[in-house]
């Protein structure tokens, strides 16, 4: 049985099923007496009357109704934000896979029941969206112990053509936000740049405009900050942009979106060390998320335009490969001293983000990198680092993102900081070798090379790409972070 989700309006049940109800706090239970017998209704209420004698604490109940159909009830706080239910729906989907229940039917319309809630569908579609989200699994190189669970997830409302008609824009959240998760996933011999560049182009069939820029391009363009990176690796390195255009007969200018995409990062010459060194194909999640981003809006026709830009590279420590103390001359035409070849991220961000700025002259930029593990030592799993030259955007990215709970929390830029970026023999270096401040003054690197004064923001999310713990809309492994928030972003303050 594949995974299905479908809205219905027909009452009743089929042997096998797993009837669904949102209760209250009090567990006060009202239903129709046409789903149930009043001999089951009778016997549900006595049930949920000793529960309410013991002072339950659970947030999912279990009844039987016969030896082949059981009730699950979910109790439902008073009140609670939207946000909350795409996490109930998070819970609920684990505790069904966990007890191995494949046949749901599940009745919207009880929400009602629970005192401050009139007919809500988005409530509702939080929920299924909140199931649907946790429900993602990678185990397509798995021979055995494959994830064998599916679900038939049947939404029963009132309000069917209504729930129907607005899933859409959910369905096309998920795939972006699975896009991703998949992208980060892949092992590095499977998703090489190349490879990357062909799955990008795949998207244009759903009317995205994608251009490949190869080394020999970048070459004449002059992206040699981007080039050094994936020189020591037998893989060719590339720059892909994907431009969506929803709203044709607008002139104003593109969103603009860029994310680093280190298909593999060994550090380079400045190898790291072996443990966890596995963990590195993750270090393209940035451009993962533009990729998913983009996918999202051209799959809801999102009304807007925007541009999503990735460098695509691969840092190994060739026998070509770029030395500690090179110089090279970047797009914008600044020098760069090369101190660490694994701080490799900022001098593929550093060509895109010029390269992003010069060509579409956007209304905004916005990167995502696993740029530092410095962030990680500040802010854990638990926030993505945010940076600003600009409060309006800021602001909105905060405020979007405590919504939706994908979190950021933003750090100072300063010229104090700024000033540990120079270089002696060129423009800059590549770090700060004065110590401390990793996260920022990589951000004031990237500053640099917004040279039009384009609002801008810069998201370090090298702690939440990739989770070893399951958290809550996801379960371990990729999360596809900054999918959701972004086109959220999009939606409440740009559509």
């Amino acid at each position: 049985m594949k995974n299905t989700i479908i809205f219905d309006n027909k009452t009743g049940f089929r042997q096998g099923e797993t009837l669904t109800f949102f209760l209250n706090e009090n567990l006060d239970f009202k239903l129709e007496s046409k789903i149930f017998s009043a001999q089951i209704l009778d016997k549900i209420k006595v049930f949920l009357k000793n529960l309410k004698s013991k002072k339950n604490k659970e947030k999912i109940i279990s009844f039987d109704i016969s030896e082949k159909n059981r009730a699950l009830f979910i109790i439902v706080k008073e009140k609670l934000p939207p946000n909350d239910f795409e996490k109930i729906g998070a819970n609920f989907f684990s505790y069904v896979k966990t007890n191995k229940i494949s046949k749901i039917s599940f009745y919207s319309d009880t929400l009602e029941l629970v005192n401050s809630y009139k007919k809500n569908i988005n409530l509702t579609l939080n929920f299924i969206h909140g199931f649907n989200l946790k429900s993602y699994s990678f185990d397509k190189y798995k021979t055995k112990n494959k994830n064998d669970y599916s679900f038939s997830l049947k939404t029963i409302s009132s309000e069917k053509n209504l729930l129907n008609k607005n899933y859409f824009k959910y369905k096309a959240i998920e795939a972006g936000v699975f896009q991703t998760r998949d992208l980060v996933s892949e092992p590095p011999n499977i998703l090489f740049p190349k490879k990357y560049v062909e799955i990008i182009k795949k998207l244009s069939s759903l009317g995205l405009k994608i251009q490949v820029y190869n080394e020999l391009k970048m070459k004449k363009l002059g992206m040699n900050s981007l080039l050094g990176v994936g020189q020591g690796s037998v893989n060719e390195s590339f720059l892909v942009t994907i431009e969506w255009k929803g709203n044709k007969r607008s002139k104003e200018r593109p969103l603009a979106f860029v994310g680093k995409g280190v298909c593999f990062d060994t550090g380079g010459i400045s190898l790291k060390p072996a443990r966890f060194m596995e963990e590195m194909k993750y270090d393209m999640a940035g451009s993962a998320v533009v990729v998913g981003l983009l996918k999202t809006l051209a799959l809801r026709k999102a009304k807007i335009n925007a541009v999503g830009i990735v460098g695509l590279v691969e840092n190994m420590p060739g026998g070509n490969a770029q030395r500690p103390g090179d110089i090279v001359k970047s797009y914008s035409g600044k020098t760069i001293e090369v101190l660490n070849t694994d701080a490799e991220g900022r001098l593929v961000l550093a060509d895109a983000l010029s390269f992003t700025e010069k060509n579409f002259k956007p209304k905004f930029i916005i990167d995502l990198a696993t740029l530092t593990g410095a962030i990680i030592v500040s802010l854990g799993e638990e926030y993505a680092g945010l940076f600003s030259n600009n409060d309006d955007l800021s602001n909105k990215v905060f405020k979007v993102g405590k919504k939706i709970g994908e979190k950021v929390w933003r750090l100072p830029l300063d010229e104090n900081y700024n000033k540990l970026m120079n270089s002696n023999v060129a423009d800059m270096q590549n770090i700060n070798y004065s110590g401390g401040a990793g996260s920022i003054t990589a951000a004031q690197f990237l500053q640099r090379f917004i040279i039009n004064k384009t609002p801008w923001a810069h998201l370090d999310i090298a702690g939440m790409a990739f989770s070893k713990k399951a958290a809550n809309l996801n379960p371990s492994g990729a999360t596809g972070f900054g999918v959701r928030l972004l086109n959220k972003l999009i939606e409440e303050c740009y559509e």
